[in-house]
């Protein structure tokens, strides 16, 4: 099967590209792009005039919940909404029941979501086993099931020395390590960040401290064994100044910024009223902190926008924040919240945003999207940037509510997903 689509304005940082130039697509990957493609008999043509046109979107940081959590979320319904929210392609975490710590789990992922068929999964395998911080999981092993990289997301990995030994054997396998970084000490039992909005609601709050000493902590690891290092959902701005040191450095570091706490502070947990729909880990910072983190998207130190999509039973939300479990779904709102507070907004170009959310995050975890170069898999985004939208959580395509974003609207949306050169039928 062959497709064209006609006259886009075709945005691919990978190559350069920003311009009206058509793509084709045939046998699943990308065969051309440029300027009036002839059109091979038996192709489908679709006219992409007034939209744009992308690599496939890439979440590199969700939580499917399957196997073991399905009254939340399965592979099918997890990807079902990456593909209404405009990605082809997820990452998803590991911290499963039964854990993602052996082959067939990854397996089962995998199998799952060839049988969904709306989205590419890539599993993250755990760093530890059962997610304890003891033992080292076979990655090797891994690896050849199918894991791209290594995370005890949901839990940092505590011990500095299990640490070292896991970026240290992730070298052998190209793999990176992916940290969710807290220090659970200087975390304790809080449920929001600490500062003027939890003194005054008198809610046990986590200090941004604990995320920035663990994220120098593990930058000191790197340079002691060259390992490759990527710092999930960062939320402080003295985090992110370590990253550019890091960088400075020459250290393989980077790091993801998720959308909600690039448009949200914690003054939003204050006035909506202990919604636990605002509760999230790490959690909503200082408009200091979110003001940096909008800063390194434009100036590059941000490699990429990821979700956390983090779904739960609607259930597990109906209770007092300060017992509401942490999370929160972002696979449906996060392209446009993006395209009209980002870019409409003038913060980034076009171009920087799906550089952040597909380009980069391709070679983050070394998969092979990410780009409409000749001869890659026809992964492909195509956006409407003048779609109005309004966040109605009722209409997810994903099991679980719980978003900080209801009620939100705005401008620019994805209207199309096209996987291996197949469109997404939702």
């Amino acid at each position: 099967m062959s497709l064209l689509l006609r006259g886009g304005r075709v945005v691919d940082p990978s190559q350069g590209l920003d311009g009206a130039f058509d793509v084709l697509v045939e046998g699943g990957l990308v065969s051309a792009v440029g300027q009036d493609l002839d059109v091979p008999a038996g192709t489908e043509v679709i006219d992409a005039d007034g939209q744009v046109v992308t690599p496939g979107l890439i979440d590199i940081h969700v939580h499917l919940r399957e196997p073991g959590q399905e009254y939340k979320e399965t592979v099918e319904t997890g990807t079902r909404a990456a593909a209404a929210g405009g990605f082809t392609a997820v990452a998803c975490m590991a911290n499963t029941d039964p854990v993602n710590d052996s082959p067939s789990v990854t397996e089962h992922i995998l199998s799952q979501a060839a049988r969904a068929g709306f989205a590419r999964v890539y599993p993250v395998a755990a760093i530890s086993k059962g997610l304890k911080g003891k033992e080292l999981t076979e990655m090797g092993q891994l690896c050849a099931a199918g894991a791209v990289a290594f995370s005890d997301d949901g839990l940092p990995v505590e011990s500095p020395e299990l640490m070292r030994r896991a970026l240290s054997y992730a070298r052998h396998f190209g793999v990176p390590l992916v940290q969710h970084a807290q220090d659970l000490d200087l975390s304790g039992d809080g449920a929001m960040h600490e500062g003027e909005w939890s003194t005054k609601i008198g809610m046990p709050a986590i200090p941004a401290a604990a995320e920035d000493v663990m994220v120098a902590r593990d930058i000191e690891l790197v340079a002691l064994t060259g390992g490759r290092y990527h710092v999930q959902h960062l939320s402080s701005r003295r985090s992110l100044d370590l990253i550019r040191e890091a960088k400075a450095r020459g250290l393989a570091v980077t790091c993801e910024v998720s959308p909600h706490h690039l448009l949200l502070t914690d003054q939003a947990v204050y006035e909506s009223g202990l919604d636990p729909g605002f509760k999230m880990n790490p959690p909503l910072r200082s408009t200091a902190d979110r003001e940096a983190l909008v800063a390194g998207l434009a100036d590059g130190s941000i490699d990429a926008i990821a979700t956390d999509h983090a779904p739960h039973h609607p259930d597990e939300k109906l209770v007092p924040f300060g017992e509401a479990p942490f999370g929160v779904v972002g696979l449906e709102t996060a392209v446009g919240l993006c395209l009209d507070r980002l870019v409409r907004a003038g913060v980034i170009g076009l171009p920087k945003l799906i550089d952040l959310l597909s380009c980069r995050a391709a070679v983050i975890m070394g998969l092979a999207g990410g780009t409409l170069a000749p001869g890659s898999p026809a992964d492909i985004t195509v956006l409407d940037l003048e779609a109005e939208w309004t966040v109605a959580a009722d209409h997810f395509e994903s099991k679980s509510r719980n978003t900080p974003f209801g009620g939100w609207s705005g401008k620019g949306a994805p209207v199309m997903t096209i996987v291996g050169g197949e469109r997404t039928q939702l």
